[in-house]
């Protein structure tokens, strides 16, 4: 079997949360698509993949990116994306605090705003501190931000946990928000 490459999984990213048009994929309800289409488009595209690539790809995912459909002829993104795709899950009540990881030069607009999805659907959120601090580091020095999740499900703001586990909702105002 083929080695991948880091590279292999962040076009599998880009394709299934970002543009799905460079693997020749439309994202179906849930964001789900058939993984014959995907490998099919991905090699007219010049980047082909096989089966147990995909596989591994999915299982080395460091923060499990991606899910693939019980019977396996299916696969998504588990969240993180740009493009409409409603991934069908739940509103479920989220732990009493969690956390969002981001770079210090970020803290005064986020005080100031809160927290918006920018390019994404949601904002994300983790219940563990140190996966924080790790994606706060891609942004520059990293702050970990604590988050009365408790306090905004009482408000009436919605929630959802995504397969891969990290927490998503679609706003939060800044007086949820504190730095530890």
């Amino acid at each position: 079997m083929a080695k991948t490459s880091k590279d292999d999984s962040k076009l599998l990213s880009l394709v299934l949360r970002h543009s799905p048009e460079r693997a020749h994929v439309t994202l179906g309800p849930g964001g789900w698509v058939s993984v014959t289409e995907l490998l099919a488009g991905l090699e007219k595209a010049g980047h082909p993949l096989n089966i147990d690539q995909l596989h591994q790809i999915v299982a080395e995912s460091d923060k499990k990116r991606f899910t693939i459909s019980e019977d396996g002829k299916q696969i998504r993104a588990a969240q993180g994306h740009s493009v409409a795709v409603d991934l069908g899950l739940e509103p479920t009540t989220p732990p009493a605090i969690l956390w969002h990881g981001t770079a210090v030069n970020n803290l005064d607009q986020i005080m100031a705003e809160g927290l918006h999805p920018r390019s994404r659907q949601h904002v994300h959120l983790s219940a563990d501190l140190e996966t924080t601090l790790k994606v706060g580091q891609r942004h520059g020095k990293p702050v970990a931000l604590q988050i009365d999740a408790a306090a905004m499900h009482r408000a009436g703001l919605v929630f959802w946990q995504a397969d891969n586990r990290v927490w998503l909702t679609d706003h939060v105002p800044p007086t949820f928000i504190s730095r530890p």
